[in-house]
């Protein structure tokens, strides 16, 4: 992106958190704009990932590779004892 392929947007944010954008700002020796627009690129690259793995646990389900509830709750309960179980697979 070139630094002219910019487009404006406005977000109201409660008070506390712009103060926080502010004084991080402050600290970093930055702009608010930059560090809104480093957190909110961090952000929309975690949402992504996020997505991007969502869908591929769901292929894995739909595919049989899920483990099942009560083998996870039976694993889960001999953790609390002296011979703790194998994580299923």
């Amino acid at each position: 992106m070139s630094s002219g392929d910019t487009r404006v947007m406005t977000a109201h944010l409660p008070v506390a958190l712009a103060e926080q954008v502010d004084h991080l700002a402050a600290r970093l020796e930055r702009s608010r704009g930059w560090v809104v627009k480093q957190a909110l690129a961090a952000y929309v690259e975690r949402e992504a990932e996020r997505y991007r793995l969502t869908l591929e646990a769901m292929a894995d389900v739909e595919a049989g590779k899920g483990v099942s509830h009560p083998d996870v709750k039976a694993w889960a309960a001999s953790l609390n004892t002296d011979t703790p179980g194998r994580l299923p697979e």
